[in-house]
């Protein structure tokens, strides 16, 4: 019998992989100082010196991007994980219990998807302030309604299957039937949008920072050297392409990744 490979799990992997050995590379070492200006060598094209050329101060944009991967992907999994954790949390009890608690978080909820999320996203970091962790707390709160739905949902669903029955006849406690017998079950749904969501915490801290609310100078970030960059788009276009095509391979590495997941669960 022919195998069939997982080819969106290894391509996902592959160009994830080597975003991650940058970025592992870049807290040891970079090609140059990140944050060393020199207007000597200021829009400078790609060249053996400079991979991906310098932009308007003469940094080197190829030490800027992988260096800026470690803010990029430090929001990115901490919104993620806040928001699994408190929206997992969350949709757990509401699905489980119902009642006067689902109503309560399920209107809540709806309340937070009411706003689209960037706009919410800015409203957040204006009231907190700019910086890393407040971008994290503001992508949090936006991204928790997504993990909420999805949990309650599947224990709606699982919570009425005979296993779970059969616990309480038992007399397994209520958080032990949570935590042991339905949330396992629930892992493939999870996992799932758990990478989805990583990949768009990665487009919305690009976002924020690109509309200068997220990382703040001197640290580098893909989506302030967009913003950036768009001062001199015409005349050195590279200094666009190097942050915008990085993006786009991490985005579409995760999106690969959570299609290989979705094929091995299926």
């Amino acid at each position: 019998m022919k195998k069939h490979y997982n080819w969106n799990l290894v391509a996902g992997f592959i160009l994830l992989g080597a975003i991650l050995l940058l970025m592992a590379i870049g807290i040891f070492y970079t090609p140059y100082d990140p944050n060393k200006m020199n207007v000597v060598q200021k829009y400078q094209a790609p060249n053996f010196s400079h991979l991906m050329g310098t932009d308007n101060f003469g940094r080197d944009i190829f030490s800027r991007i992988i260096s800026g991967a470690k803010a990029t992907f430090f929001i990115s999994i901490s919104t993620v994980l806040l928001g699994t954790l408190i929206g997992v949390t969350l949709g757990a009890i509401s699905g489980y219990f119902g009642g006067w608690m689902d109503e309560i978080i399920m209107r809540i909820n709806d309340a937070l998807t009411a706003f689209p999320g960037i706009l919410l996203a800015l409203a957040l970091v204006t009231v907190l302030g700019q910086g890393k962790y407040q971008t994290i707390l503001a992508l949090t709160v936006i991204f928790i309604p997504s993990y909420c739905r999805i949990t309650r949902g599947e224990f709606l669903q699982l919570k009425e299957l005979e296993f779970v029955k059969s616990a309480k006849v038992f007399g397994a406690s209520s958080l032990r039937i949570i935590f042991l017998h339905i949330l396992p079950n629930s892992y493939p749904a999870l996992l799932s949008a758990v990478t989805i969501g990583l990949s768009n915490a990665i487009l919305s801290e690009a976002g924020l920072s690109f509309l200068g609310f997220g990382v703040q100078p001197p640290d580098p970030s893909w989506g302030r050297m967009l913003s950036e960059s768009q001062a001199y788009l015409f005349n050195a276009p590279w200094g666009a392409i190097g942050p915008g095509i990085t993006i786009v391979i991490t985005v579409i590495a995760f999106n690969f990744i959570a299609e290989g997941l979705r094929k091995i669960y299926e």
